[in-house]
């Protein structure tokens, strides 16, 4: 079904790329075939999109509603995106680790909707994992222990009050009171595909509950160096006008930083999503 209405290149490690697609004039066969790939492969990456804010705001309502992100920098007349920012005389980018977005909240985000505007001339890759192809390599039987745990998420000690940025030079991403936390099963099955993900990450999980921490330090350490080996990772090259729709409910990833002494300025728009069973 895929292949007979999207032109898609499945890569190496996660995501697939899709050609010849304009989001713009996209058809609703096309919108339906997009969103399925989403679901099913974690991450879509298209090229040569040239869109106006108002271009991209319609084009990701037509996948998913948007819900408007808390703690990034707003665009001047536009709410719905983010901007994913960093100047030439900045040294500390936004998420430069490992993480998915939302999974402090109840209801964590879908996904997010990411328009390259100027990027440097080198570096500022992403990464992203396929956190199904992670769950799926381990054993069943530690499949059968992680199927029992739920894990904490929380945000207070990345954007809360003496947070994790308040020390860099992005303190204006530091010091928020609205700070939720969320408790989630350590494996979810992905509301649009049906398949087993591992829902954990380095970023904003904060250990398993009925564990002591270094019990869950143990586990959680173990399964996030086992979710980055090179087999389910891909990175992915920005040019102006890339764009990446990615599902944070079955893939992690990561904004490389380096390329100090450049600009480079992503367009976010956060998709709104269910809470996860």
């Amino acid at each position: 079904m895929l292949a007979s209405v999207l032109d898609i290149e499945r890569l190496d490690g996660c995501g697939v790329r899709i050609r010849g697609l304009d989001a713009k004039a996209a058809s609703d066969a096309e919108i339906d075939a997009l969103r399925t790939a989403i679901f099913d492969r974690g991450v879509v990456f298209l090229e040569d999109q040239a869109l106006a804010p108002e271009d991209q705001i319609a084009f990701a309502r037509r996948i998913a509603p948007i819900v408007v992100n808390r703690y990034f920098p707003k665009t001047e007349r536009y709410p719905e995106i983010a901007k994913v920012e960093k100047s030439e005389a900045q040294t500390t980018n936004i998420g430069g680790g490992w993480h998915t977005d939302h999974s402090y909240d109840a209801a964590p985000a879908m996904g997010s909707v990411l328009l390259a505007v100027e990027t440097p001339p080198s570096g500022g890759d992403t990464q992203f994992a396929d956190m199904y192809a992670a769950y799926e390599a381990l054993s069943d039987g530690f499949k059968a222990m992680l199927s029992t745990l739920k894990a904490h998420h929380a945000s207070a000690h990345v954007f809360g009050a003496g947070s994790g940025y308040a020390n860099t030079d992005r303190k204006e991403l530091s010091g928020h009171a609205d700070t939720p936390e969320a408790i989630h099963p350590v494996v979810i099955t992905h509301p649009g595909s049906g398949r087993k993900a591992l829902y954990v990450n380095p970023a904003f999980t904060t250990g398993i509950i009925g564990w002591s921490p270094a019990e869950s330090e143990a586990l959680l350490s173990f399964l996030y160096q086992h979710a980055v080996q090179p087999q389910f990772v891909h990175r992915f090259s920005w040019r102006p006008g890339s764009m990446a729709i990615w599902d944070n409910r079955c893939t992690w990833h990561y904004a490389m930083n380096d390329y100090h002494g450049h600009r480079r300025l992503m367009h976010r728009i956060t998709l709104d999503g269910v809470p996860l069973a």
